[in-house]
């Protein structure tokens, strides 16, 4: 395990730190420095409990279709598992999105108004202040240059987001990322997933077009938004879009300041 970073105070009292806890790499923004402390001890307690339950339940990890779990099982289990129903994938598929949903719960449990958990693409948030998300997709043109302005109707919000093209988790889709928008992490990493399996064949527009048609069939799911090469399509009620200007490292650089093209979360 490593934790990278101390928290960085931004302007007007925000707090930002970026963690790498084993493969877990994190992004942890609010307006209360103990709410990102706890939401880092969350994520730590989090794992230790998937870790143990990994080597009892190895069919957790490997499924590819949904499994039911012990009502007993620690809570990160089964707020994956139940994702990972809905979205008729594998429960694994749902795992860092669950962890982001708990480390979410404990910044809000601290009073934060601001709360923001990013693990590798999955975000859970709110805010009371608008939040720029930008979407990497890997070597598509379109990479880094549109996203998402979060305003205060689009919270409490969960986004995910699958690839086939930079992500080291299985796919058998071909996006270079598909963003899934709903009320949870957990259910937005399981929709991504689906969403993205969908996106195949050597017809690169029929297949973005099959990946939106099987969003549409997907109860809970606000929105999607599928990137494969040139062409993009979305579907459902998204925030509203951005088109984004600066390079990947400038991108890194997240705020919740007012807009700024080159400052914004990245997918």
């Amino acid at each position: 395990m490593s934790i990278v970073g101390t928290p960085t105070q931004l302007d007007r009292g925000l707090f930002r730190a970026r963690r790498v806890i084993k493969q877990s790499n994190l992004l942890f923004v609010s307006n209360l420095l103990r709410a990102i402390n706890d939401a880092t001890k969350s994520v730590l307690f989090s794992r230790a409990l998937l870790e143990e339950y990994l080597r009892r339940h190895r069919i957790f990890l490997r499924s590819l279709i949904p499994i039911g779990v012990e009502e007993e099982a620690p809570r990160v289990i089964r707020l994956a598992a139940d994702a990972a129903l809905v979205a008729g994938v594998g429960p694994f598929a749902a795992v860092p999105g669950a962890i982001a949903d708990l480390a979410f719960e404990e910044m809000l449990a601290c009073g934060a108004s601001i709360c923001l958990v990013e693990n590798g693409g999955e975000i859970a948030a709110t805010s009371t202040r608008p939040l720029n998300v930008a979407i990497y997709a890997g070597d598509s043109p379109l990479s880094s240059r549109v996203g998402f302005r979060l305003e205060a109707e689009d919270f409490p919000i969960g986004i995910g987001t699958s690839s086939a093209s930079i992500s080291h988790a299985l796919s058998f889709g071909e996006a270079d990322a598909a963003v899934a928008v709903t009320s949870t992490a957990a259910l937005a990493d399981a929709f991504a997933t689906a969403i993205c399996n969908a996106v195949a064949g050597s017809d690169v527009e029929a297949s973005v077009q099959a990946g939106l048609e099987a969003a549409e069939e997907m109860s809970q799911l606000r929105g999607a938004l599928i990137i494969r090469g040139r062409y993009v399509g979305s579907v459902g009620r998204l925030p509203r879009f951005l088109n984004l200007t600066g390079n990947l490292d400038d991108m890194f650089k997240a705020t919740l300041q007012d807009f700024l093209p080159q400052e914004a979360i990245i997918l």
